[in-house]
Order: structure tokens, then C-alpha cells, then sequence
């Protein structure tokens, strides 16, 4: 009878076996992720702010470097009497260095900020279902978390407001109010990020450190991110049979110009109403978001190299981009 019990007991006891030891390395786990989490939230946090610079609810944010903290557009809703209260509890004044609407990012200046700056990480290397860490601080100034994964990513992303960010960063996690302009931390407690709700309907997003580095400098430069722009308005366009064939690239569509603005960089390229736009930097252009796209990587001063029709002709046409008006 041993015997033939004896095998079906030693089932049971290896079996419940496989069971604590499994349960102890998921506990073991756990664990780990936790005191890790854990012990990133201390050591970034302390460059974690409060920004005092709008009415009701502080926005968070993050001192950069020494005396230069970054936050979000829009909870900069001042440019004056504005006040960032540190992680050691002590509130100091801040002046408005620049902001960008377009990336929802403010820059701040403080005269006397912490000796440290947190550790930056490389955003590209997140991946879909990492998990991360918000951080943000309240109106007190207590550190404050909320943990979640990445939702969502993909390349560049020109977002609603026309600005372009090297990454589109979703976050599955709960962006409380307030927390917006504070940091996102990876599993190893990097700096990936500058989160915000202000770019994507309300949805949390992440602003990646490549933008954040790039707007930040330029900001701290010149007060302000200088946008290069035609000088010109175009509706898309059919173009006759008759002219498509004479194209180097097969395109049924185009974008006529129906607005030049007076000595605008069109103009002075010698654009003229009635043109239609059929290529760009060697690119076919039918809609406007191809126009927005060129836009979006070039710079103030560089030349677009463009190919019109005019009276059934075709001509190219260079023209210098200039700065928009702010």
C-alpha cells in the first residue's frame, strides 16, 4: 500500500514545493522592483519643485541643472511673481527664462538651486509595457508618485500644436492634478522625460529628454524657439493632366497659393498668387501636412528648394525661410 501511495504523496509534496519556492521569487521580485522604485524616488526627488505661477493648483517640476528648473507651459500662466518651492522645503522666486507652446515647455530660473542634477536617460531605449514612475509635488511640497507603464511609443510626433517631439511617449498611468511638469522615471531611475497633459487632449504624454535638452538650450539662448515659415497660404489642388505628365514623379495633386504675405520669404523668392506647389526638397507635396513636415526639421535661414507650376510652366523656385512673428 506504501508503495503505491508513495508516488502520488511525493506529487503533492513537489508540488507544493514549486509553489512556495515560485511564490517566494515573486515576492523576492516585488521586492526588489519596490525598494528600486523606491530608492529613485528619493534621489530624483530631491530636484523635484513645486512651481507656484497660476492661480488654485501648483504645476511640478524638475531643476534641470543648477538653477535652471523645467516645467510645462502650461502651468506657467504668469510671467511675474512666480515661485518654486524645493524638495528641501525652502521657497524661492523664479524668473521666466522662455517658454514653448508648442512642446509645452517653460524654463525657469533660480538663484540659488541644489548642487546636483538628476541622472538623464535615454528615452529611445523604452519600450512598449516598461514600467515607469511619475513624480510630482504638492502645494506643501510633499513628493508625491504614481506608477504605471509606457502605453504607447513610436518615432517623431508633430503633436496638435505644431510641435515636433523626437518620440511619442503614451503613459497607461494617473497624471494626477498637479503633476504635470514633473519627471518620469525608468526601472533603472533615469530621467526619460518631462510628463505633461497639456499636448494630447488631456491624455498623459511625455515630452523625451532628446526634445527637453534641445528646447531647454535654445530657450536659456535666445527666451524663445525660433519657428521658420514660408510666408505664404495654400489650399490642395488637382493638377491638370496635361502638366502631370511633364512631372519627374507621378502626383494628381498640388497646393495653390492663395495668399503671399508682403515681403514675407515667399515673396522674395518671387512666388506669386496663383503658383501651385508640387514638390519640396525633392518631395511631392499634395496636402499641407507635407509642408508642415519640411518645416518642422529645418531652421531659420535655411532654403527650400521648391518646384512650382506657372502658366503651365514648370519652375523651381528657392526660397529662404525667415521667422515667424512671435
Amino acid at each position: 500500500m506504501w508503495r503505491m501511495r508513495l508516488p502520488w504523496l511525493s506529487s503533492i509534496l513537489f508540488s507544493q514545493f514549486q509553489k512556495g519556492v515560485l511564490l517566494d521569487m515573486a515576492n523576492s521580485i516585488l521586492e526588489t522592483i519596490s525598494s528600486e522604485f523606491a530608492s529613485a524616488a528619493e534621489k530624483v526627488g530631491s530636484s523635484v519643485v513645486a512651481v507656484h505661477a497660476r492661480r488654485w493648483m501648483p504645476t511640478s517640476g524638475i531643476e534641470w541643472k543648477k538653477g535652471v528648473v523645467v516645467t510645462v507651459h502650461h502651468g506657467v500662466q504668469r510671467d511675474e511673481e512666480i515661485n518654486v518651492l524645493l524638495g528641501s522645503g525652502r521657497a524661492v522666486s523664479a524668473k521666466l527664462a522662455g517658454r514653448d507652446p508648442s512642446t509645452d515647455i517653460a524654463v525657469l530660473r533660480i538663484e540659488d538651486g541644489s548642487s546636483g542634477a538628476p541622472q538623464l536617460g535615454d528615452a529611445t531605449s523604452l519600450k512598449l509595457g516598461h514600467l515607469v514612475l511619475a513624480l510630482g509635488r504638492t502645494r506643501r511640497g510633499d513628493l508625491v508618485a504614481s506608477s504605471g507603464i509606457i502605453g504607447g511609443i513610436s518615432g517623431e510626433w508633430r503633436n496638435r500644436r505644431g510641435g515636433q517631439l523626437d518620440q511619442h511617449i503614451r503613459l497607461d498611468l494617473a497624471l494626477y492634478p498637479g503633476f504635470s511638469g514633473g519627471p518620469l522615471l525608468n526601472a533603472r531611475g533615469e530621467v526619460v522625460g518631462i510628463n505633461t497633459q497639456g499636448l494630447a487632449h488631456g491624455r498623459a504624454v511625455t515630452v523625451p529628454v532628446a526634445t527637453v535638452n534641445r528646447v531647454v538650450e535654445e530657450l536659456l539662448e535666445k527666451g524663445r524657439i525660433a519657428r521658420p515659415y514660408l510666408g505664404i497660404a495654400m489650399q490642395p489642388v488637382e493638377v491638370p493632366e496635361n502638366m502631370s505628365s511633364k512631372l519627374r514623379t507621378k502626383t494628381r495633386a498640388g497646393l495653390l497659393v492663395v495668399h503671399v504675405e508682403n515681403d514675407g520669404p515667399a515673396e522674395q523668392a518671387g512666388v506669386l498668387l496663383g503658383d501651385v506647389v508640387f514638390e519640396v526638397s525633392g518631395k511631392t507635396v499634395e496636402h499641407m501636412d507635407a509642408i508642415q513636415d519640411s518645416l518642422a526639421s529645418a531652421r531659420v535661414g535655411d532654403v527650400l528648394e521648391v518646384r512650382i507650376i506657372r502658366a503651365a510652366e514648370i519652375k523651381p523656385v528657392s526660397i529662404t525661410l525667415g521667422e515667424r512673428a512671435r
